[in-house]
């Protein structure tokens, strides 16, 4: 009565790989480990050219250090954690950072032990004298004017002889003048002792951000010429 069986219909065949390399079957665990593993390599690889790139930063272009003391108060406090700019070690003139001025905050090696790292602030720069006289700052016989210092921290006010600042040398100050190992007492620091500007401070949080540099009434007459710090 019915006829289920349908007439004219062709064998096509069986699919084989052969006729399109496009549909080949592949074992999908095979596939799978084999994806896994080179994501991984990749994944290796960029980690490994990010560190190479952090350690070329920190090497060449800057690196944090550590405030030890109380020097630079109330600029800095013991324990901070600040980010030093050590293009100034390059000596790279056609960068603002590249080379030292009147305020920068340095990080050097002290002359006496060098094995020991201390932070201040250039006072006086190749060429000048540099007086104190009742605790107040004379350049060349003119009065430096620094809006950064803290009454509470220098009230000893004392007095030094003037003192000639040489070539290739600075002469560096804590703004903790009440407590501050520097070139008044040692001496100056010389510019090949000096690995860093200290710029910015990253820690800690409530106080992040760029470091006073400090705006003088004298004009600037000498520029460059061509990871602890103390604060003691």
């Amino acid at each position: 009565m019915f006829d289920f069986q349908r007439k004219d219909q062709f064998d096509f065949g069986t699919i084989s790989t052969h006729d399109d390399r496009d549909i080949e079957i592949q074992k999908l665990k095979v596939e799978s480990r084999q994806g896994i593993y080179f994501e991984s390599l990749r994944l290796v690889r960029d980690i490994i050219l990010i560190i190479a790139v952090f350690i070329l930063f920190g090497v060449f272009v800057a690196q944090p250090v550590v405030v030890e003391g109380t020097s630079m108060l109330p600029q800095l406090h013991d324990g901070e954690r600040l980010l030093v700019n050590k293009l100034v070690y390059y000596k790279i003139q056609s960068v603002s950072w590249g080379h030292l001025t009147r305020g920068d905050i340095v990080v050097f090696w002290y002359p006496k032990e060098p094995d020991k790292s201390y932070v201040k602030r250039i006072i006086g720069l190749p060429g000048e004298t540099v007086e104190v006289r009742n605790g107040r700052i004379y350049i060349d016989g003119n009065e430096l004017n620094e809006t950064y210092l803290d009454s509470e921290h220098n009230q000893s006010l004392p007095s030094f002889a003037p003192k000639k600042v040489e070539e290739h040398h600075y002469f560096v100050m804590g703004d903790n003048r009440d407590n501050s190992s520097d070139s008044r007492y040692w001496g100056l620091v010389p510019e090949k002792y000096i690995y860093g500007k200290a710029f910015f401070r990253y820690w800690k949080p409530q106080d992040a951000g760029f470091l006073e540099h400090g705006e003088y009434n004298l004009p600037e007459n000498h520029k460059l010429n061509d990871i602890r710090a103390d604060s003691e």
